[in-house]
């Protein structure tokens, strides 16, 4: 018996008020686990596929481990889908670590027993243990980026949805990042830019572009199409450029 998708999108396609279309006759499934990357050049559609995936664009087209994104399933929908935005600062607004990281459980009505520990369990993923009480504006960048993911974490969704994870990262917390997504079970889908993060995920990936899927394949198939690239508004990843051959 074939299992569930953890997403399906039919024929998805979305037009601004503005009159642009940024997403156009939209068709991907993932599955239980599976690691995908979002790429393609700015304004290709990346983040309005994001915001459809936790109900802040809802559509019957896009289902969440079978339930189409409506009303209806609005509270199933946002506990299944973790959506961290590309800037922390966007995502921790109470007084503590700990308090932003509760928010999700405690509206999902758990007990104070059940939240505290999502909670310990969320940090203890992200290395945050020691920072429960202080407030998020004190945490360093990448601390943010962590307690961010640590969140989402806390609702134990079946989808985690990043919005350039390593944007303005040092390489340190960069490597930090990239590691602790990694590590992560649920299946994981990841906007960016960053094309080495890609091949380290070895996530299977996606160009957008004008609103529509140009390309979907293994990454090292993907990534290694220079005239694919070049097209659709990115470059050659480091990695994959032959020796003594630079930008």
């Amino acid at each position: 018996m074939n299992k569930i998708p953890v997403l399906e999108i039919s024929g998805l396609s979305f037009t601004y008020p503005d009159g642009t279309l940024a997403l156009n006759n939209l068709n991907l499934s993932l599955a239980a686990g599976e690691t995908l990357a979002v790429s393609g050049p700015n304004g290709a559609g990346k983040s309005t596929l994001l915001l459809h995936l936790n109900w802040i664009f809802p559509s019957a087209l896009v289902k969440v481990n079978g339930r189409p994104a409506l009303k209806k399933n609005l509270r199933e929908i946002r506990r299944q889908v973790g959506l961290i935005f590309q800037d922390p600062d966007d995502q921790l607004f109470s007084p503590t670590v700990y308090d932003d990281v509760a928010f999700g459980p405690l509206n999902l009505g758990y007990t104070k027993a059940e939240i505290d520990e999502r909670v310990a369990g969320a940090l203890l993923e992200v290395n945050l243990t020691s920072h429960a009480q202080k407030p998020p504006h004190h945490l360093s960048f990448g601390e943010k980026k962590r307690a961010s993911v640590a969140t989402v974490l806390s609702m134990d969704p079946l989808l985690l949805v990043l919005d350039e994870p390593t944007s303005n990262l040092d390489p340190s917390n960069r490597r930090k990042i990239i590691n602790l997504i990694k590590e992560l079970p649920m299946a994981k889908i990841i906007a960016t830019h960053d094309l080495e993060m890609i091949i380290d995920l070895r996530a299977r990936t996606i160009i957008l572009d004008n609103g529509a899927l140009v390309a979907d394949g293994p990454y090292d198939k993907i990534l290694r199409d220079e005239k694919l690239l070049t097209e659709h508004g990115l470059e050659l990843p480091w990695s994959f450029r032959p020796r003594g051959k630079s930008a």
